[in-house]
């Protein structure tokens, strides 16, 4: 494997990180700039925790778009194993082989004069049923093979089990997969690997000591207006600030399930379809299933609606990042 690859310029500097994944559509936090930053030049992954819809496999989806790479995605779940995520071996075209393959000995043993010569054809015949031309690469193998370089995203791991995690730790630690009948295949140029976690459990101590670790939690007012600003353009400035606003103080609720970056931008997108000037409590009611995903939530929410509208309204954010 190769470590010294030439640095491409998205990777130059933290700075320059920030620039690509910008032009990508990401507003990047310094925290995460220089975690991708670091990923790269010390080769490794980075696993990124915090609540659901904050942005963690978006960002993965953007330094691909960025730098060009090939975004190839593993989405975890549980049972997933070996064949789902490393390789498969494609059992039908070694069938057909085996059928050609009889035909073949078949003739190699009918034109030996004798019971050695018979064995050292066998012998000298190349038998290919464990060979890579058999092999159906997965996304954990697929990331080695990219000669261009790739991000692979390991999309919600603690969704897997813990003897998975036993699986990633060669390729998260050497970037290699051991295949018991090919050998050991190395990537021909590491990939940058983005794990991420909605902490429904938690991961082990060893695949943790083989990563970068990042938290991404919900934005404070200035940077989810900024975030806002960049992914829903032509929206109001005075709108934006008022369902900042809102959503802000929406997550200090007594609720489950507290609106995410995602939400808000789908409620940005929503308000903005509707021409609206300006919040007020009915376009906040009709909505609010775009906010929440819950109906107890909705129904915690709803007496106390016009208040957070009007507090929405005032002229400073309320809230902050929880």
């Amino acid at each position: 494997m190769n470590r010294d690859l030439p640095t491409p310029p998205g990777f130059a500097s933290i700075d320059a990180v920030t620039a690509a994944l910008s032009g990508a559509g990401y507003i990047a936090s310094r925290q995460v700039a220089t975690a991708l930053y670091l990923a790269h030049h010390l080769r490794k992954p980075v696993l990124i925790e915090g609540p659901a819809g904050v942005g963690k496999t978006e960002l993965a989806v953007s330094a691909a778009r960025a730098l060009g790479y090939a975004l190839i995605r593993l989405q975890c779940y549980e049972g997933l194993d070996d064949s789902r995520a490393l390789y498969e071996w494609q059992y039908g075209k070694q069938l057909l082989y085996t059928q050609v393959l009889k035909e073949k000995i078949g003739q190699l043993i009918d034109q030996a004069d004798s019971l050695p010569e018979a064995f050292a054809r066998l012998t000298g015949f190349k038998d290919l049923f464990f060979s890579r031309d058999f092999l159906q690469p997965r996304p954990l193998l697929q990331a080695m093979e990219q000669a261009g370089g790739s991000v692979l995203l390991i999309d919600e791991v603690d969704k897997s089990e813990e003897a998975f995690e036993a699986l990633l730790l060669e390729v998260l630690a050497d970037y290699q997969i051991t295949i018991p009948e090919i050998g050991t295949i190395r990537a021909q140029v590491p990939p940058l690997v983005i794990l991420t976690s909605n902490n429904t459990r938690e991961l082990g101590d060893a695949i943790k000591r083989r990563c970068l670790h990042l938290h991404i939690g919900f934005p404070e007012p200035a940077f989810e207006q900024q975030v806002l600003r960049a992914r829903v353009p032509g929206i109001d400035e005075a709108l934006l600030r008022q369902l900042v606003n809102f959503v802000q103080a929406l997550r200090h609720e007594n609720i489950r399930k507290p609106p995410s970056v995602a939400e808000s931008l789908d409620w940005a997108r929503t308000l903005l379809l509707l021409h609206a000037p300006s919040l007020d409590a009915t376009l906040v009611n009709d909505t609010l299933n775009v906010l929440l995903k819950r109906e107890s939530d909705i129904q915690a929410v709803l007496p106390r609606i016009e208040l957070l509208t009007r507090e929405a309204l005032a002229p400073a954010p309320v809230g902050g990042a929880r």
